[in-house]
């Protein structure tokens, strides 16, 4: 039995040095945007207002979030509502929506935030479909 387990011992190195290497390989390769600009400072203003604001308690962003509002990934760049509609909404609110009191720069800061979501993915719920086993397919254009 002893005679193994040299084998075994570079067997098993041979595993985890591949999987380590592969590990990594998936990690960093997985995580880039392509085609999607950097985010600018006033996206990043928008999103910490976006959280500040607790506005996924309501909303969802790439299907994330509360469901009392609409998803707003592409709210902004949906050739029907575009900037002027989601800056409408933000600066006066509904009858479900409060209205936060942002300022025109505020307001300018979350739009830009919510250029940029919509600019790195597209999400439309309406195209996919529910899987026996909890996942969502969609119907790729």
């Amino acid at each position: 039995m002893t005679e193994h387990q040299p084998w075994r011992r570079i067997l098993f190195l041979s595993l985890f040095v591949s999987f380590f290497f592969y590990s990594a390989s998936v990690y960093t390769s997985g995580t880039a945007l392509t085609g999607v600009p950097n985010a600018s400072e006033s996206a990043y203003r928008g999103q910490a207002l976006y959280r500040e604001n607790n506005c996924t308690a309501c909303h969802q962003i790439y299907g994330l979030g509360g469901y009392m509002g609409p998803d707003l990934t592409n709210i902004v760049i949906d050739m029907e509502k575009g900037p002027e509609y989601a800056a409408m909404f933000i600066e006066e609110g509904t009858d479900r929506m409060p209205n936060f009191d942002l300022n025109s720069e505020q307001v300018a800061d979350l739009v830009a935030y919510l250029e940029y979501a919509g600019a790195a993915g597209a999400y439309n719920p309406q195209k996919g479909r529910m899987t026996w086993y909890g996942t969502v397919e969609y119907e790729r254009d």
